[in-house]
Protein backbone atom coordinates (compact mmCIF):
# COMPACT_ATOMS: atom_id res chain seq x y z
CA UNK A 1 0.00 0.00 0.00
CA UNK A 2 0.98 3.04 -0.85
CA UNK A 3 -0.25 6.07 1.07
CA UNK A 4 0.79 7.51 4.26
CA UNK A 5 -1.08 9.83 6.89
CA UNK A 6 -1.73 13.71 5.90
CA UNK A 7 -1.65 13.23 1.70
CA UNK A 8 -4.13 14.58 -0.22
CA UNK A 9 -6.55 12.30 -1.70
CA UNK A 10 -9.75 11.91 -4.08
CA UNK A 11 -12.70 9.56 -3.91
CA UNK A 12 -12.99 7.81 -7.15
CA UNK A 13 -15.86 5.53 -6.46
CA UNK A 14 -18.82 5.21 -3.93
CA UNK A 15 -21.19 7.72 -2.78
CA UNK A 16 -18.77 10.33 -2.07
CA UNK A 17 -17.32 10.57 -5.52
CA UNK A 18 -15.24 13.58 -6.26
CA UNK A 19 -14.94 14.88 -2.61
CA UNK A 20 -11.04 15.53 -1.64
CA UNK A 21 -9.45 14.90 1.72
CA UNK A 22 -6.57 14.42 3.74
CA UNK A 23 -5.45 11.15 5.31
CA UNK A 24 -6.02 10.92 8.60
CA UNK A 25 -5.06 7.72 9.86
CA UNK A 26 -4.14 3.98 7.63
CA UNK A 27 -4.33 0.52 7.95
CA UNK A 28 -2.13 -1.13 5.97
CA UNK A 29 -3.20 -5.02 6.71
CA UNK A 30 -6.73 -4.43 6.41
CA UNK A 31 -6.16 -2.19 2.98
CA UNK A 32 -8.24 0.65 4.40
CA UNK A 33 -7.91 4.66 5.29
CA UNK A 34 -9.37 6.91 7.05
CA UNK A 35 -10.08 10.56 5.09
CA UNK A 36 -10.98 13.51 6.74
CA UNK A 37 -14.35 15.09 5.91
CA UNK A 38 -15.55 11.46 3.85
CA UNK A 39 -17.54 8.48 5.09
CA UNK A 40 -18.94 10.02 8.73
CA UNK A 41 -20.81 7.98 10.33
CA UNK A 42 -22.39 8.52 13.64
CA UNK A 43 -22.88 6.29 16.68
CA UNK A 44 -25.62 6.57 19.06
CA UNK A 45 -24.36 5.86 23.30
CA UNK A 46 -26.40 5.32 26.04
CA UNK A 47 -25.42 6.58 29.58
CA UNK A 48 -23.38 4.47 32.00
CA UNK A 49 -24.80 5.93 34.97
CA UNK A 50 -28.18 7.35 36.27
CA UNK A 51 -27.16 10.67 35.91
CA UNK A 52 -25.46 10.97 32.69
CA UNK A 53 -27.06 11.62 29.11
CA UNK A 54 -26.73 9.63 25.98
CA UNK A 55 -24.32 11.02 23.38
CA UNK A 56 -24.30 11.44 19.50
CA UNK A 57 -20.32 10.71 18.40
CA UNK A 58 -19.58 11.89 14.99
CA UNK A 59 -16.73 9.74 13.18
CA UNK A 60 -15.21 9.06 9.67
CA UNK A 61 -14.85 5.76 8.70
CA UNK A 62 -12.84 3.61 6.95
CA UNK A 63 -12.41 3.37 3.17
CA UNK A 64 -10.98 0.53 0.77
CA UNK A 65 -7.81 1.91 -0.82
CA UNK A 66 -9.39 0.66 -3.97
CA UNK A 67 -11.40 3.59 -3.50
CA UNK A 68 -9.26 6.44 -3.63
CA UNK A 69 -6.07 7.96 -5.37
CA UNK A 70 -4.21 10.53 -4.97
CA UNK A 71 -4.13 14.19 -5.62
CA UNK A 72 -1.79 15.96 -7.67
CA UNK A 73 -1.82 19.42 -7.15
CA UNK A 74 -0.08 20.49 -10.15
CA UNK A 75 -2.22 18.61 -12.25
CA UNK A 76 -4.96 19.28 -10.79
CA UNK A 77 -6.42 15.37 -10.70
CA UNK A 78 -6.23 11.87 -9.83
CA UNK A 79 -3.09 10.59 -10.56
CA UNK A 80 -1.15 7.24 -10.60
CA UNK A 81 2.33 7.70 -8.72
CA UNK A 82 5.53 6.45 -9.34
CA UNK A 83 9.18 6.41 -6.77
CA UNK A 84 11.74 8.50 -7.76
CA UNK A 85 14.97 7.80 -6.16
CA UNK A 86 17.39 10.91 -5.75
CA UNK A 87 21.04 10.74 -6.15
CA UNK A 88 20.89 11.32 -2.22
CA UNK A 89 18.82 8.40 -2.03
CA UNK A 90 15.75 10.04 -0.33
CA UNK A 91 12.49 8.65 -2.15
CA UNK A 92 9.69 10.45 -3.53
CA UNK A 93 6.62 9.82 -4.60
CA UNK A 94 6.11 11.71 -8.39
CA UNK A 95 3.16 12.40 -10.22
CA UNK A 96 3.11 9.89 -13.91
CA UNK A 97 1.92 12.91 -15.85
CA UNK A 98 3.60 15.87 -14.72
CA UNK A 99 6.47 14.66 -12.82
CA UNK A 100 5.89 16.82 -9.74
CA UNK A 101 6.37 15.46 -6.50
CA UNK A 102 3.28 14.63 -4.44
CA UNK A 103 3.12 16.92 -1.38
CA UNK A 104 2.63 16.11 2.24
Amino acid sequence: MNFKSGEQVIIIKGQSRGKKGKILQVFPKKNLVVVEGVNERTRHIRNRRGRDKGQKVSFFAPLNVANVMLFCSKCNKPRRNKIFVSTDGKKQKVCVKCNSVFGI
